[in-house]
């Protein structure tokens, strides 16, 4: 049996292994910030039709393999996830000292 997936006119498996890290590597992924980043980024992936294969939170980073479909690019699916998560994790935790921003660039 194959992983394939398809859509109208394609049949593809694209997995992606993904490393994001919070800016100047602050360990900040841990107890409710840890919880909550999980389920943001599961709840943005549901909205994008994107999968998570697998994801791991380390205080200082994040693991995940990530199903994106072939009508998105890779720079596109994770600028999304990491920009709406960013920006929920401020509202929610009011991060301070670099902005709005939680993730490095890259």
């Amino acid at each position: 049996m194959r992983d394939w997936q398809s859509l109208s006119h394609v049949q593809w498996e694209c997995k992606y292994h993904v490393v994001w890290v919070p800016k100047y590597r602050h360990k900040v992924l841990y107890s409710k910030v840890r919880e909550r980043v999980g389920e943001i980024i599961r709840e943005l992936c549901r909205q994008r039709d994107l999968e998570i294969i697998e994801g791991h939170a380390m205080p200082d980073h994040l693991h995940a393999c990530i199903s994106i479909p072939p009508r998105y690019s890779v720079a596109n699916a994770i600028g999304f996830l990491k920009g709406k998560s960013a920006i929920r994790l401020h509202r929610e935790f009011g991060r301070r000292g670099n902005g709005m921003y939680f993730w490095i660039r890259g």
